[in-house]
């Protein structure tokens, strides 16, 4: 992994280990207490944070940081934060929906694919590239339109629309043959 601090690069190769713990010890603290104000969960806060060290550590022979380390470490901190936020949102509505249904029906057989449809969001939603993920969470839960996307995140607009596009397609292949029709247009047009 390059890690561009200021001016220079510094190369994590044969010190990887040294250097990955000594940017850990620098930055944990700050970055749980971090998390910890946009989530308001110590634990969670916790999670977030080392999913964005382990993710740094795995991708560390394949890319390149050129801003400050801190500015990239707090950023990702912040998106990490912010899906999990949007997938608690996605996972309430479903659940919502679910209760409402089950409410109605005491098909045995309608609970099961109840279950099922639940699964197969969480998973169609994580299997959506990080980007299109977060584009998509912004544009539905959030409710911002393309332009607020593409300036929160410093994209064009015309990358948010297609990365918008793409989170639809794949959401609705991966999910056609669970959801209700209504569903169906609630959450993916």
């Amino acid at each position: 992994m390059n890690v561009a601090i200021a001016d220079h690069v510094t190369h994590l190769s044969s010190d990887r280990e040294w250097e990955f713990e000594k940017i850990f010890k620098k930055h944990f603290k700050g970055l749980h207490a971090y998390a910890r104000t946009i989530l308001r969960d110590d634990f969670m806060a916790e999670e977030m944070v080392q999913n964005v060290f382990c993710r740094l550590w795995e991708k560390a022979d394949h890319f390149e940081i050129r801003e400050s380390i801190s500015g990239y470490l707090y950023r990702s901190v912040y998106h990490e934060s912010l899906n999990y936020i949007k997938h608690l949102k996605v996972r309430d509505a479903y659940q919502s929906y679910a209760v409402h249904q089950i409410e109605h029906s005491d098909n045995a057989a309608h609970v099961i694919e109840l279950s099922e449809l639940e699964t197969r969001l969480d998973i169609a939603l994580r299997e959506l590239p990080e980007k299109c993920r977060t584009i998509f969470q912004m544009s539905r839960f959030e409710e911002l339109k393309y332009q607020e996307i593409a300036d929160r995140l410093d994209l064009p607009v015309k990358t948010v629309e297609n990365q918008m596009g793409k989170a639809l397609r794949l959401l609705r292949l991966k999910l056609v043959d669970f959801l209700p029709a209504s569903f169906i247009l609630f959450f993916l047009s």
